[in-house]
């Protein structure tokens, strides 16, 4: 039986619908944007652009726009001079910026830290069979991940692996082809090079998780996350709850679709489909547990770090600053 009106009574009701969307005039009103400052081959751009292909963030009532830099000094002098609404930094710098007057406070993004790798036909079993050799270091000498490897060290043995071995600090590919051409007996870089080193038929020694275990720490306590401003927060706290779900959202798809990782691949730049696999499980291992970070068990870690990291990398601070993680409402 047919309806000659159902047509028409159809194409009314969607019209209704998307008048009722948009503004004056019937122009669709724009929804608010976020700018996230990037590093332009960052791993956190998976997540970021996830959020966007999969509409994840016009879900939650905002336009994410990514805006790339050459290096994360870039993006930081980005966010202090306001050009970004927010970037991905460790909470050690947030702390130092908000002791000093930038209102800066932090959301979780990821675990994920590096470890000690060595070739695979390599002797060294453990941190003491480095002991007389060289290490390779990717981040300087108040590299974090390289400060808990020593803390870790010295609890087992009462020696400072600063002490006893050779450090050669450089940039993390540095690093890298220093491990696998033998210049260095072992490499700590950070995780997604220590991914294609594995993929590369590296084995890791100790990862910094299991060092931050052993020291009675806890290695969920996620030391990368997303940057934000006070007063933007508090000026935009839909906006602000919107990147965090989003975040979430995408951090979940991620966890459980394999599929999801295929539009992410040219991106990841892998060269083989070891290295795409390790690299997609390294960054699944990152995900943080939902929710603020545990500002006590951030103050233990960070007290560990100063220890050894000194002013260079605490800029004197003996104590987190209050308001430094957002609680997320």
């Amino acid at each position: 039986m047919r309806f000659p009106g159902r047509g028409r009574i159809l194409g009314l009701a969607l019209g209704l619908a998307a008048a009722m969307l948009a503004g004056p005039g019937g122009a669709q009103q724009p929804l608010p944007t976020i700018t996230v400052g990037t590093l332009e081959n960052g791993t956190v751009n998976w997540e970021l652009e996830t959020i966007r292909d999969r509409g994840f963030d016009r879900e939650n009532g905002f336009e994410l726009r990514m805006r790339p830099f050459a290096g994360n000094p870039a993006t930081q002098v980005a966010m202090q001079g306001g050009q970004v609404d927010a970037i991905v930094s460790d909470w050690i710098w947030v702390a130092v910026q908000r002791a000093n007057g930038a209102p800066f406070t932090f959301w979780p993004y990821s675990t994920a830290v590096g470890g000690l790798m060595v070739p695979a036909d390599s002797p060294v079993r453990g941190l003491a069979d480095l002991e007389g050799e060289k290490i390779g270091i990717a981040g300087g000498p108040v590299d974090k991940s390289w400060l808990i490897l020593r803390a870790y060290h010295r609890q087992r043995t009462g020696r400072d692996l600063a002490d006893v071995t050779q450090q050669v600090f450089g940039a993390p590919p540095i690093i890298q082809n220093a491990a696998e051409t033998g210049e260095v007996a072992g490499a700590i870089n950070f995780w997604h090079f220590l991914a294609r080193m594995q993929a590369g038929g590296m084995h890791q020694v100790i990862s910094v998780a299991e060092a931050a275990q052993g020291l009675g720490l806890d290695p969920d306590t996620p030391l990368l996350g997303y940057v934000l401003r006070d007063d933007w927060v508090a000026n935009n706290p839909g906006l602000a709850r919107g990147l965090a779900q989003a975040s979430r959202q995408a951090k979940d798809l991620l966890a459980r679709d394999d599929g999801a990782w295929q539009a992410l691949r040219p991106t990841m730049e892998a060269g083989t489909e070891a290295e795409f696999i390790a690299l997609r499980d390294g960054w699944r291992a990152g995900i943080p547990p939902e929710g603020p970070v545990d500002p006590a068990d951030a103050q233990r870690l960070f007290a560990l770090l100063a220890e050894l990291g000194g002013d260079e990398l605490t800029g004197g601070l003996s104590d987190l600053p209050p308001g430094l993680f957002w609680p997320g409402e």
